[in-house]
């Protein structure tokens, strides 16, 4: 089998422990990504209003078309807690042609 080049994307998302799996639930359901991740007890120190604070949250992977990435972006902001919640959009160079279809066939409207 050969690797092809992706038109998926990678988003990485971080969420407060509780607010992780609904979320991407939400997400799920609402056909913006083919699959979630949640790697939990991550943590995160960053800036913020001037100061640096440390953080425990879940780290949340999800894999999506790149077509479906700005309403994903949209949607994920009505819904997280966070005024500035993390939504960082990777492209792989390469993937598996069969889990790139699974992932397209998985967020199609039934």
């Amino acid at each position: 089998m050969k690797l092809k080049k992706s038109t998926l994307r990678v988003i990485l998302v971080t969420a407060p422990a509780k607010e992780a799996e609904p979320l991407a639930r939400t997400l799920l359901e609402e056909r913006l990504i083919a699959c979630a991740n949640l790697i939990p007890k991550v943590t995160s120190l960053y800036w913020w209003e001037g100061k640096i604070e440390r953080g425990a949250e879940t780290l949340i992977v999800m894999k999506t078309p790149r077509a479906l990435t700005r309403k994903l972006f949209a949607r994920l902001k009505k819904l997280h807690s966070y005024s500035v919640p993390e939504f960082l959009a990777l492209a792989p160079l390469e993937s598996n042609p069969d889990y790139e279809s699974w992932a397209i066939q998985s967020v199609r409207k039934k």
